[in-house]
């Protein structure tokens, strides 16, 4: 299952790639978080890399692609209880609203795959606000979550650069 999406994922983001205009863009770019809810037990600090593809439907509406990774750290508890880290790719479709040049909110939704040992993934939402510093840069921050059986959420700052 997981590689099918992954597959039927790939082909999309080849078409939209290869049907690019000029009002696509490829973004690219780091973030960092906390973890929140049941994920702050297990987990202290979370990095990513957020790579997105999205296409201008219109000048207030852009549709794509998101992926990239996800790594949190494991925790020690007071009783001496060690969590390993936990990673993801996440694998989404995305959705950008901009009500004005600088301000967009939006997200992203679909299925993380889970890349360590006995991590099943599920599924990926991630809503978002986002500012562009200049035309090139993005700082936005968002609410990334994973549910499976229980939610893995944090909450990032990231910042995205145009390619």
């Amino acid at each position: 299952m997981k590689r099918t999406l992954l597959a039927l994922l790939t082909i999309t983001f080849g078409i939209l790639l290869s049907s690019a205009q000029d009002r696509s863009n490829f973004k690219a770019g780091f973030t960092a978080g906390l973890p929140v809810g049941d994920a702050e037990m297990i987990s202290s600090f979370s990095i990513g890399l957020d790579v997105n593809y999205h296409y201008g439907v219109s000048e207030l509406l852009d549709l794509g692609v998101a992926t990239g990774f996800i790594h949190s750290f494991g925790d020690t508890l007071p009783d001496q209880s060690n969590f390993e880290d936990i990673q993801f790719l996440p694998v989404a479709g995305s959705v950008r609203i901009y009500p004005t040049y600088h301000f967009k909110f939006g997200g992203d939704v679909g299925y993380a795959v889970g890349i360590n040992e006995g991590n099943e993934g599920g599924l990926f939402y991630r809503p978002l606000i986002g500012y562009n510093i200049t035309g090139n840069t993005e700082l936005n921050v968002s609410y990334t979550a994973v549910n499976n059986n229980g939610t893995f959420a944090i909450a990032t700052v990231g910042i995205l650069f145009l390619f």
